[in-house]
């Protein structure tokens, strides 16, 4: 990769009815925010979706489609509702395959799970036959080492220049599997997109008031892009405002120069500074 180029757009797919139903709180989109984060890299989108092959299929066309490097959680076992394997290949219009590299692996982890039961290894046995199920992969992808217990992800090369990233929805194996993608394939751009958000909390103010100032900011910096984030029942600060801009540091100081100059006829009450790098 040339840091002549743009870094890549980076996206984030959520698989399972757990999400959705409220079983279980995701915690994958805070902890991939921050692993990029500490790389200098921001996630630009982040989709949800259910065990429902039609709609997994059609949100996987998209992000190849789109060219981005994608991370996909969820759903890559081989149990009846575990379908983004299958989904993937469907998006792809490829055939589907037991990887060798994989079946060996996961046959190292039926040892090993043996030895530790003190039970004979019985390949042949049809739980364990099945279990090769998880290294049935859609053709032509890589495998993503998983340290936690050998059983791989994968990745395939998206039509479009991308990638999308296929990891276990436990967080204890998909996150050092995810650092794991970063560092290999995505070390050139660490800090090439660095983002960073500088804000003031302004009290008791309102948003409609201070828009033509908002305006004024992103007219005068192209690079940044000015939030506002109200809330009206905050515990320390009441009613409030968090606005600021985002955008690569070397612009975001003088767009937050200029914001803090042009609200100043306003006379407002103001709260804490805040930096998110």
């Amino acid at each position: 990769m040339s840091a002549e180029r743009s870094p890549p757009t980076f996206g984030l797919i959520v698989v399972g009815d757990e999400i959705l139903s409220g079983r279980r709180a995701d915690q994958h989109l805070p902890k991939v925010v921050e692993l990029l984060g500490a790389r200098g890299l921001p996630l630009a989108w982040a989709v949800y979706v259910g065990d429902e092959p039609v709609r997994i299929t059609a949100v996987l066309r998209r992000a190849f489609a789109s060219g981005d490097v994608v991370f996909c959680t969820g759903g890559i076992g081989a149990t009846p509702d575990d379908h983004t394997r299958q989904c993937a290949a469907a998006a792809l219009g490829r055939s589907l395959a037991l990887h060798p590299e994989a079946k060996a692996l996961i046959q190292a982890r039926m040892q090993d799970t043996a030895r530790e039961r003190g039970e004979p290894y019985e390949p042949e046995r049809p739980d364990n036959r099945h279990r090769l199920n998880m290294g049935v992969f859609p053709q032509g992808a890589a495998l993503i080492p998983n340290s936690y217990n050998k059983i791989p992800g994968f990745s395939l090369t998206s039509p479009a220049g991308g990638a999308i990233y296929f990891v276990p929805g436990f967080p204890v194996m998909a996150w050092p599997m995810i650092d794991w993608v970063l560092d290999t394939h995505y070390r050139a751009w660490f800090g090439v997109g660095a983002w960073q958000e500088r804000s003031i909390v302004v009290l008791g103010a309102m948003e409609g008031t201070l828009t033509p100032v908002m305006q004024r900011v992103e007219a005068a910096h192209p690079q940044v892009r000015v939030f506002s984030l109200p809330s009206v029942d905050h515990p320390q600060y009441g009613a409030h405002i968090d606005l600021g801009v985002k955008g690569p540091p070397a612009a975001v100081g003088p767009a937050y120069a200029d914001l803090r100059r042009w609200l100043e006829p306003f006379g407002l009450r103001y709260g804490p500074e805040i930096t998110r790098p």
